[in-house]
């Protein structure tokens, strides 16, 4: 007896959206019918590397490898047409980071050196404004967005363990298993910030807040896929998870701050209290061990550890620069304002300007 071919639609997956030009739209409606996608011959180069549109069409693609969309064929994550279309989509947003960073660092220590000493100036930190007079809806606003970072960002680092060896590898899988919880699935930091946006009245599903998230949260996300899933990139990776460890702790803790002043709740105050020591620690294993450890086996990968690093400060700055320039002009830092259970006396109900955000 021949046993059932398993079923290959997924159906935990987050729902599609609406794309946002012609290469999204079209990566939306090849899923959604099961074809081949359809765009115009040139489009990809004319469009926007930072856009909208080309940074959605990149989720969408790369999110096959995730968790899927409810209702696509789990095949499609290796249909040579959708393949085609992501590598010259990636071509182009690869190209834009290498000409915005032509002058960046090209060693890990001029890399790494200006994010070792907090800054003097916290003026345009992020982190700082919320802690100092960030209010609530603000801090919603930034969860919902980053949602779509934290509820998958150990993922794509994964990629990058069989593509190292010795001491890299080693240390890689200690950080990562603190990462997915040392064994304890409430423990896994995906979860703990699902807990988070619990205590702020937000939807903790995976990627519900996708329709929400403009196009330079989006890159940020991007690149963890683009490096992930190219093993030409594994130095970059690095440079990439060694950055985000490294910064960690101090926002971190500045953020910790922040819910419990505007009374998030105890797991919003939580999830950034527990990285504060755990990145601090995880902060000399990848400098030492990872970092240390790729370039004792592969010395030549050090410029790419570098503009990992460059790549990920430019595409955070970008996004704190979005999100600062909308709420300094009165208005949602989302493509689309929050709804769903927004607290009492909250701007939203006292007229604040909600245009969408387009970029």
């Amino acid at each position: 007896m021949t046993p059932p071919a398993p079923s290959t639609t997924t159906a935990a997956g987050p729902r599609l959206v609406e794309g946002r030009g012609e290469l999204s739209g079209a990566v939306r409606d090849a899923l959604e019918s099961g074809g081949p996608p359809e765009y115009a011959t040139g489009s990809v180069l004319k469009a926007d590397p930072w856009g909208e549109d080309l940074q959605l069409a990149l989720h969408l693609l790369y999110e096959l490898h995730y968790r899927g969309f409810e209702g696509v064929d789990g095949e499609r994550e290796w249909d040579p047409d959708l393949l085609r279309l992501r590598q010259t989509l990636e071509t182009r947003f690869l190209h834009a980071l290498r000409t915005e960073l032509s002058d960046g660092p090209r060693s890990v220590d001029e890399a790494f050196a200006p994010l070792l000493v907090e800054p003097v100036d916290l003026s345009d930190s992020l982190s700082h404004h919320l802690a100092t007079e960030g209010e609530l809806w603000q801090l919603r606003e930034y969860a919902a967005l980053r949602s779509v970072y934290h509820l998958k960002e150990a993922d794509p680092h994964v990629w990058v363990v069989p593509r190292l060896t010795g001491r890299a590898k080693a240390a890689m899988v200690a950080i990562e298993y603190d990462e997915f919880g040392a064994g304890r699935a409430d423990r896994i930091h995906a979860r703990l910030f699902a807990d988070l946006m619990a205590d702020l009245d937000l939807d903790p599903a995976y990627g519900h807040y996708l329709d929400h998230a403009p196009a330079p949260l989006l890159a940020t996300v991007n690149l963890m896929s683009l490096f992930g899933l190219h093993r030409a990139l594994r130095g970059a990776l690095v440079g990439h998870f060694a950055c985000v460890e490294v910064t960690s702790s101090p926002g971190s803790r500045r953020l910790a701050k922040a819910m419990r002043r505007c009374g998030a709740g105890p797991a919003a105050e939580h999830f950034y209290a527990e990285h504060v020591e755990a990145d601090a620690v995880h902060e000399q294993v990848v400098r030492h061990e990872v970092i240390g450890g790729l370039l004792a086996d592969e010395p030549g990968l050090e410029a790419d550890i570098a503009f990992g690093c460059a790549a990920t400060v430019l595409l955070e700055d970008r996004l704190a620069a979005h999100i600062r320039e909308a709420w300094d002009q009165g208005r949602s830092a989302l493509r689309r304002p929050l709804r769903e259970a927004a607290p009492t006396g909250t701007p939203y109900g006292k007229g604040l300007h909600m245009a969408p955000v387009t970029s």
